[in-house]
């Protein structure tokens, strides 16, 4: 029935014309939302007339990035933002975290055209990796709101931040491009978009499609990483209004690096990663393991090294919005989408032989390992719209957004053969000779707004107004050793924002607002309360456990000289209560049950400075600036009133203090480059602070290109120019309470330098 509705969407998308209309509610003080605004010629914008810290980064900064490069890395310049990958292009789902102010991106808000990607987590249980909802080239601004975001965003998440990314509408010229990239580790990309152009027959209306195909090896370890992307997206007007639509359709097939510790890297230095192609080694060392035997040098730890491991998705995604004004005085805009996943995150376990391991005449299936897979399916239909009242003064909306959430979990385990690997690790694997456990999902969400924008008078504005959530979960077991069946229920009828603007003149605004905000329980048997697995632990959850909840307080100013600068500086004071911890058990990867309980809360006091300023036409300098501090503010204590981890004061994990990035731009029309450099700040990976600990970076990234006369570009990229040995992503392993002899894997080395060039033609 959902795979039917898909298809319709999809079909209704492109031949009706649609391209997904972003829902831009009325959740700022303005009436226009200025980063939508293609007049303005900076690349980043900094929220002009918002009543909450925001900023945007259009299109031509992020073309600035190496091609295939997530959008995510071009944000890392902005205030408050850490981003961490394993690899250069930030897309790397294992290794990619964001955090903003503290909050972790399981905390923040992720949507396309309005459209939600949920967590955007590894484990795919509510949304996708906007690396995978869109190609890099078709984005047309990223805004982030460093607050808990806006009323009408359709996250149940977004304790921290919110990132709206925003597709490019069809030119209405017929034409395109193509482009194509080279560069290290054998990296290459193709891309081609063509675009129809207004088609006068059919009421105007134009619309796109593009191709991406990116293939790269690892820059340590055997084997690669790819995907290719399908896209289109269509617009026709309607009247006084807009029929709009997009379908995109994603295949990503990475492998994985593996998980190091401090241990780890001193032992066997930074470039040791798994033991593929050594698939001798691999059996030799499960083989140890299960007689224990001694393990071959240089292999201290059975965990040391795996055969390999990889993450494979296939997802599709499209929508249908309608954007129409029935009175002078009322206007409609609403939307339907459907997402559908297919995924499973796969490594060789030496926990687990194949069935006919040390079978006397065994052929096949006798491997001294196996292939353990997670497997996901999603399915997900939902809606939202909203109705604006213009009453002069006031601007008051009212709003919703429903989803309906299939998602389908489970353990499965494959045989391979001692000889040779007879499965091919970026494949999806069939003929499981094991299923450990499936679990399905259904998570409904309902969600609704009311706001009013008053106009008080030309210089003050204020927006005020609630939103009520509802968000229910159930389980039911398809098959395990401990059955787990019910339900779970997030709710909260009031939760309000308030926020103003006052412009003191045409170059100065101050702004400040109230948000509070609570974020609903995951629906996934590896994560959340679920993730014990446990029909006990889930019905202590039912009764004991609250939902996440935070408020924000922020205010500040903009400055805004014309052409020559703009700036913002920024203050705030955050109150995350009723934090959820789930403790996980032995090596991530063997993805041992987690045990949850609300652990206390958090407090967070921060500042936060950016802006540009443009010393001529051709050059321009910006410069951001955070201080963040983030503190548990009680101890992980148990039912019996024993603490369990020392916590009160300590830092909390991953959230660097200090962090500093600057860049210089220059461009003449045809001659143009940027050089920038990120400090971040020491972050830990330990909730007791004992351990853990790593050192502060600095990175540079460098671009430099050339615009010929007939619309044919050139673009050379270097990624981390001064090759610095850092560690970049940490929690990949999870966070521990203590490690003070560094074995934690749980940390990922930064790729070194490289570099690719481009070769782009329009026409």
């Amino acid at each position: 029935m959902k795979t039917a509705l898909f298809t319709n969407v999809a079909v209704v998308a492109i031949l009706s014309a649609a391209t997904f209309a972003p829902v831009a509610f009325a959740d700022t003080v303005a009436a226009a939302d200025p980063a939508a605004d293609e007049t303005i010629t900076e690349v980043i914008v900094y929220g002009q007339g918002q009543s909450r810290q925001i900023q945007a980064v259009k299109a031509s900064e992020l073309a600035l990035e190496a091609p295939g490069t997530s959008p995510l890395k071009a944000i890392d310049k902005l205030p408050g933002v850490t981003f961490q990958s394993a690899d250069p292009f930030g897309a790397y789902e294992w290794s990619t975290r964001i955090g903003v102010r503290g909050f972790n991106q399981n905390q923040m808000g992720f949507t396309l055209d309005g459209v939600p990607l949920g967590d955007m987590s590894y484990g795919n249980h509510n949304g996708l990796h906007i690396s995978r909802a869109i190609t890099n080239e078709d984005v047309a601004r990223v805004e982030l709101t460093q607050g808990a975001g806006s009323l009408s965003t359709a996250s149940t998440s977004n304790l921290g931040g919110t990132l709206q990314f925003f597709s490019r509408d069809p030119s209405n010229d017929m034409g395109g491009e193509v482009a194509g990239t080279v560069g290290s580790e054998a990296m290459h990309r193709l891309y081609g978009r063509f675009e129809t152009g207004e088609i006068a027959q059919l009421n105007n209306l134009r619309a796109y499609v593009s191709v991406a195909d990116q293939k790269t090896d690892k820059w340590k370890g055997g084997s690669e990483q790819k995907q290719r992307q399908i896209s289109a997206k269509a617009v026709m007007p309607i009247g006084e209004g807009e029929l709009t639509g997009f379908i995109n359709r994603s295949e990503r097939r990475e492998q994985d690096y593996q998980d190091m510790s401090f241990d780890m890297i001193s032992r066997l230095g930074r470039d040791w990663d798994n033991f593929q192609p050594n698939w001798a080694l691999a059996n030799q060392v499960a083989a140890a393991y299960l007689t224990n035997q001694p393990l071959p040098a240089p292999v201290a730890t059975v965990d040391d090294a795996y055969y390999a491991g990889a993450g494979i998705r296939d997802d599709n995604l499209g929508a249908v919005s309608i954007n129409y004004p029935l009175t002078d005085i009322i206007s409609v805009k609403a939307s339907v989408y459907k997402h559908t996943n297919e995924g499973q995150g796969l490594w060789y376990t030496p926990y687990v032989p194949s069935p006919n391991f040390g079978v006397s005449g065994a052929t096949s299936n006798n491997a001294a390992l196996s292939i353990r897979t997670t497997e996901y399916d999603v399915d997900r239909t939902g809606a939202f719209g909203s109705l604006m009242f213009d009453l002069g003064a006031h601007q008051v909306e009212a709003g919703f957004w429903i989803e309906d959430n299939d998602f389908n979990q489970a353990r499965r385990f494959y045989g391979e053969t001692l000889s040779a690997p007879s499965r091919d690790p970026l494949d999806f694997q069939s003929g499981a000779f094991f299923t450990q456990w499936e679990y399905a999902f259904n998570t409904k969400t309902t969600v609704g707004y009311v706001q009013d924008v008053w106009t008080v008078t030309d210089a003050f504005k204020v927006n005020f107004g609630f939103k009520a959530v509802k968000v229910e979960n159930e389980v039911k077991t398809v098959t395990a050793a401990t059955p787990m069946n019910g339900s779970l229920e997030s709710k909260d009828s009031f939760l309000p924002q308030v926020g103003a603007v006052y412009k003191l003149d045409d170059n100065i605004e101050l702004f400040g607002g109230y948000t509070e905000n609570m974020a609903a329980y995951v629906s996934a048997a590896t994560s959340g309360p679920f993730g014990a697995q446990s029909q006990a632990v889930l019905d202590y959850v039912k009764s004991s456990i609250d939902p996440e909840t935070s408020k924000t307080i922020e205010g500040g100013l903009r400055l805004n000289a014309g052409s020559a600068f703009q700036g913002v500086l920024a203050l705030y004071h955050v109150e995350f209560d009723n934090r959820l911890l789930g403790v996980a058990q032995g090596a991530a990867i063997v993805g041992n049950a987690t045990v949850l309980s609300n652990v206390g809360g958090v407090e967070t006091n921060g500042v936060e400075v950016a802006g540009t300023y443009r010393i001529t036409p051709e050059w321009k300098i910006y410069s951001s600036y955070s201080y963040n501090d983030s503190q548990y503010q009680d101890n992980v204590v148990n039912a019996a009133g024993v603490i369990q981890a020392n916590t009160k004061g300590k830092t909390v994990v991953d959230t660097p203090k200090h962090m500093f990035n600057a860049e210089v731009a220059y461009d003449n029309g045809k001659l143009f480059g940027t050089l920038g450099m990120k400090f971040t700040g020491e972050r830990y990976y330990t909730y007791e602070n004992r351990g853990g600990k790593v050192d502060s970076a600095k990175v540079a990234d460098f671009t430099a290109g050339y615009r010929f006369g007939n619309d044919l570009d050139v673009q050379l990229n270097v990624t981390n120019l001064l090759d610095e040995d850092y560690i970049s992503t940490i929690g990949s392993g999870g966070f521990t309470n203590a490690d003070v002899a560094g074995t934690a894997q749980t940390i990922l080395p930064a790729a070194p330098r490289m570099a690719f060039i481009t070769v782009k033609k329009r026409f």
